[in-house]
């Protein structure tokens, strides 16, 4: 059993998926779960293993989250997963050998190989997703961002990028993307660190994202899927700077009215 190694992930509605996570790694002697507000079965099923610890709270975003998530574990050395994500045996034998004489200015990067409807994605910018997702919690943690987190390093990290690769199940209903639109951009508009463009420019900035995804990171090689997430990719550009617009001038709006007194 792979021990000195805690597995961390944070869920929130994951019942479809963490089963097939929680199988992957059953061999760590811990794993902790930072829950924030699930209402599906996912407390029940993470209290069927009896190597997770459940912990619930609230979500502060996802850096913020992770980062406080990681300060729960037992361990110092912490393999972050998502709740639909589970790596595969080449790469648990891969980090238990490196963890044993690794030091802690160490990070492993793991590639994480994104499936959708049943098929892996090489392109459309998933295919070559190397991530940090294994290191020393003494030395390192993450960031702050409220979306597209990450792991923080400084000039003294030393990376290294392990074998196998984590098998994650980014899509399995077409309704995942409308969810996490609608989601990410108001976190992001909420976030208060994006300007507020004006709509022309929106619409630009949407464009783009979508040639960038279909023509520049090649997703027309990924066939329909490839069209699916540029199109998603767009659609979560426009509505972020939407949002974030909205908010401004309804806040300008709402400062600008004068009260009225009533006698």
């Amino acid at each position: 059993m792979p021990t000195g190694i805690s597995v961390v992930i944070i869920t929130r509605n994951a019942q479809a998926t963490l089963r097939r996570t929680l199988d992957a790694v059953r061999n760590f002697d811990d794993i902790v779960i930072y829950d924030n507000g699930s209402t599906d079965g996912t407390c029940e099923l993470a209290s069927e293993f009896p190597n997770v610890t459940l912990h619930q709270g609230e979500f502060l975003g996802f850096g913020p989250t992770k980062h406080h998530a990681v300060t729960l574990a037992k361990h110092d050395w912490i393999l972050s997963l998502d709740a639909d994500e589970a790596p595969d045996s080449a790469l648990i034998d891969a980090i238990y050998k490196w963890v044993s004489d690794a030091k802690p200015n160490q990070v492993a990067k793991l590639l994480r190989e994104n499936w959708m409807l049943g098929r892996p994605v090489r392109h459309s910018g998933w295919g070559n997703d190397w991530l940090i997702r294994l290191f020393n919690r003494r030395t390192y943690n993450f960031n702050d961002a409220m979306v597209h987190e990450s792991v923080a390093l400084d000039a003294q990290a030393d990376m290294t990028a392990l074998p196998g690769k984590i098998l994650h199940l980014a899509v399995t209903d077409l309704g995942q993307f409308l969810e996490k639109i609608n989601r990410y951009s108001s976190i992001r508009a909420a976030s208060g660190k994006m300007k507020a463009y004006s709509f022309p420019l929106i619409i630009l900035k949407a464009l783009f994202a979508f040639i960038r995804t279909y023509l520049f990171k090649r997703g027309f090689l990924d066939g329909w899927r490839g069209m699916v997430i540029a199109t998603a990719n767009a659609n979560g550009v426009f509505w972020k700077y939407a949002k974030c617009y909205a908010l401004k001038h309804t806040a300008s709006k709402d400062t600008d009215t004068p009260s009225k007194e009533h006698g």
